[in-house]
């Protein structure tokens, strides 16, 4: 049987032969993600007869290129095998098939519908291809098909499979699950072991960077110096330096600073206060409270003083009805309805604020009659106590909204604002968690991407489109 060139470098070779079974590989660009997926599975196939591996793009064709196209693609990677008549691509149906019947199948999964093409499948091994690009539904769906059945798992591999190797770079509609899920629960190279409701795998995340892969920095010297050449500072420390802390070509990123984050304090009994919401059940959830200044001093807390413009916007109190990255808690409308009044209550008994918020604007779908004589969601909350006024949705509004939020960031991160700007109290940990990281809308930059975790952003920006309904505050009784 003829042989195969599938070296790997020193940081692919950990991934390869890790003990961990649900891997993250990557981070910055030029790490060597597609090349390590190509030769693992091929190394897996050709040594686990019957093994399945199931690689996955968001998009066929961007699968394709990046796998089938090119001098270490799988079919130059192949080549004797193909030759020899040991290995045999099947174009029709998307299948590399091994002598031993094991098979690599090539797929992509564009909408969260298309998982149910799978539903039966029996995937031993399942690569996941920019892995930021896929929803956490998809994956978790994807990652429930992993299963042995009647595998007989050589001596020399027992314990490796099921596994899971992911790979991508920081950015994407997925961006926030799989830094929480990956990336933020544990050290770099450590091995955690995840509950049975996280799958119950052996999760790592493995950080890759330009240097780890030094055949591309032989063959393109220059490769670094065009990255650090892309302009936008954030973007460049991603696709670098793999900064999950930034996303690279983001909504807000560029605008977005530390200023904008400030202590808690009692907010003044002139300042006007209301709240924004953004419903969601099988998705998250998102109200914030607002306190709108007026020029009132305020005394932070350490003694300092601050004024912010009159007009600016203080997010102080948020409740984002998650239990996983962009996975609501499917709770009523009216038990929603009856936790806002108690946060609410709380807030005000607290001292944090003088008096209870006005209405303020929410989603308008919550007033759609989409099922006669069922009662609409904003009726169900009214019922419970709980009003909102109509959010802007004009033609427009959405990019309008960002570019507001946008010009308000701007004056938040100056010395010295002159305009209104926009803040964050530092509880407030989900909506600074969720903004800096929020993509932009790949085929209208003027827009962000509706399929990341973009729910608070939605809150937020119905606020910042809403005008204020009175000019003299009046304490309400609780």
């Amino acid at each position: 049987m003829a042989e195969l060139d599938l070296a790997l470098h020193a940081k692919q070779t950990t991934a390869f032969e890790s003990t961990a079974t649900e891997i993250l590989y990557g981070g910055a660009a030029g790490g060597g993600k597609s090349h390590l997926f190509r030769v693992a599975s091929i190394m897996w196939c050709a040594n686990v007869p019957g093994l399945q591996v199931y690689l996955f793009r968001r998009l066929f064709d961007d699968l394709y290129k990046n796998h089938m196209e090119g001098p270490t693609s799988f079919l130059a990677l192949l080549g004797p095998f193909i030759e020899g008549g040991y290995v045999k691509i099947n174009l029709s149906k998307n299948f590399i098939e091994f002598w031993n019947g094991s098979k690599i199948h090539l797929c992509h999964c564009q909408h969260e519908k298309d998982v149910l093409k799978y539903q039966g499948a029996e995937i031993h091994v399942l690569l996941m291809d920019e892995l930021t690009h896929f929803s956490a539904k998809v994956y978790r769906y994807l990652r429930g098909r992993l299963r042995l059945g009647g595998l007989k798992v050589p001596d020399a591999f027992r314990g490796m499979f099921p596994r899971v190797l992911g790979g991508t770079n920081p950015g994407g509609p997925g961006h926030n699950w799989v830094k929480g899920g990956f990336v933020d629960i544990a050290p770099p190279l450590a091995i955690t072991q995840m509950p049975k409701e996280e799958g119950g795998l052996l999760r790592q995340y493995i950080p890759a960077r330009l240097d780890d892969n030094p055949t591309l920095l032989e063959n393109d010297p220059n490769y670094a110096d065009r990255l650090a050449g892309l302009g936008n500072a954030a973007l460049v420390r991603a696709m670098l330096n793999g900064d999950w802390n930034i996303v690279a070509g983001g909504a807000l990123d560029d605008v977005w600073s530390d200023r904008c984050i400030v202590p808690r304090f009692p907010v003044p009994p002139s300042w006007y206060i209301d709240r924004s919401f953004d419903w969601g059940s099988a998705k998250p959830f998102s109200v914030g409270w607002w306190a709108e200044a007026d020029g009132t001093e305020v005394i932070l807390p350490g003694g300092a003083k601050w004024a912010p413009v009159r007009g600016s916007l203080i997010m102080c109190g948020e409740w984002y009805g998650a239990k996983a990255p962009n996975e609501g808690l499917k709770m009523s409308p009216r038990d929603v309805a009856k936790g806002i009044k108690e946060r609410e209550v709380k807030m005000v008994e607290s001292g944090h604020l003088p008096n209870l918020p006005v209405p303020g604007p929410a989603d308008n779908a919550i007033a759609a009659d989409t099922h006669p004589g069922v009662p609409t969601i904003e009726k169900e909350m009214l019922d419970a106590g709980v009003k909102w006024t109509e959010s802007n949705k004009k033609p427009g509004s959405r990019k309008n909204g960002l570019e507001l939020l946008r010009s308000r960031l701007r004056e938040s991160a100056k010395d010295a604002p002159e305009s209104p700007g926009i803040y964050f109290m530092e509880h407030c940990r989900s909506v600074i968690s969720h903004l800096p990281v929020l993509p932009r809308d790949e085929r209208d930059q003027d827009d962000v991407d509706s399929s990341a975790e973009d729910h608070d952003y939605d809150m937020v920006r119905y606020r910042v489109l809403g005008v204020k309904r009175i000019t003299e505050v009046k304490p309400l009784r609780m």
